[in-house]
């Protein structure tokens, strides 16, 4: 029987059947069926419904198998500390399952990251370092860069945005996924460009086992936008880990279309969706109503729970 004073082994933390990284992914497809009234009859389109992670967004993904491989190779001791830059979902995710694990995080986070989150991060007990809300997310990596720079033998630094387990959190998981959900139908992947991972990982797998899947990125208009958890790249810091040679389209949505398309989703369907899931509906829904036939298969990153206090949702 291991005493008080003894820590589990990153093994024993990683095979207890109970373990929160487990019950990461398998998350429902849904059908949008009101919102794709009018479209031709052969086009179908879905949404993966990524809420249903442990902290509640897509982010445990890559978050769990970030802290998997760190445990298992060694160079995140069991009750060290995890280091990386977040702009809000990320960080819920480290910090969700990190603290089931006993692993500590620092978080370098904007400023002018919303409250909720904020409190949230907090409550979880993330230890923050706040960074120029001018420089968004690139600013807060250079910052978490820094502080690893700094103590180099305190932290595991994660580097979501280098790190190859962030995109092979998808390979792994959501690609087979949606394969088994739509029952190998899908014909068009859209995705969200943050970090990346998502469309890079899924698309891969899809590309390698659904011969002529296209793959559609989305982007906001423009570099000032209000899509949190998406990125401009053309006027932003391009992730290391982005390989464009799986991309076989590009659509930008704008703010508002996104906004209008969040409340749109909570009245004709049910679903409460964050911006970046609503800009990723615009770009499927436009995408399904050119086709003549076609499985159009979609990400929602997260739930609209964490942007209740938004003024977009009283807009007419």
């Amino acid at each position: 029987m291991r005493t008080a004073t003894e820590s589990p082994t990153a093994q024993a933390l990683l095979s207890d059947p109970l373990n929160l990284l487990d019950q990461v992914g398998r998350t429902p497809l849904l059908r949008l069926r009101r919102a794709s009234l009018g479209l031709a009859p052969g086009v179908e389109v879905y949404a993966k419904a990524e809420w249903h992670n442990p902290s509640g967004s897509i982010k445990d993904r890559p978050a769990a198998n970030i802290l998997r491989s760190a445990l298992q190779s060694g160079r995140l001791p069991p009750g060290g500390w995890l280091l990386d830059s977040t702009s809000g979902n990320m960080g819920i995710a480290y910090a969700t399952l990190a603290a089931s694990l006993g692993i500590r995080v620092h978080l370098a986070l904007p400023a002018n990251a919303s409250r909720r989150r904020m409190e949230m991060l907090q409550i979880l007990g993330a230890e923050l370092t706040l960074t120029d809300p001018l420089e968004g997310s690139d600013g807060a990596r250079r910052i978490a860069a820094q502080l690893a720079a700094q103590a180099p033998g305190r932290y595991f630094y994660a580097d979501q945005y280098a790190n190859p387990a962030n995109w092979q959190a998808h390979y792994q998981g959501t690609g087979p996924e949606l394969v088994h959900d739509t029952q190998a139908r899908l014909t068009h992947l859209v995705a969200g460009l943050g970090t990346t991972g998502s469309l890079v990982g899924t698309g891969r797998y899809l590309k390698e086992h659904l011969p002529g899947v296209r793959v559609v990125a989305v982007q906001p208009d423009g570099p000032l936008h209000g899509l949190e958890g998406l990125k401009h790249l053309p006027s932003s810091q391009v992730p290391e880990i982005y390989d464009p040679t799986i991309l076989d389209e590009t659509r930008p949505v704008a703010t508002e279309q996104a906004y209008a398309m969040a409340r749109r989703l909570a009245r004709e369907e049910g679903l409460l969706v964050g911006p970046s899931s609503a800009a990723a509906a615009v770009a499927a829904l436009e995408l399904a109503g050119e086709l003549e036939e076609g499985v159009v298969v979609t990400v929602f990153p997260d739930s609209g729970l964490k942007y209740l206090d938004e003024p977009f949702w009283e807009a007419a």
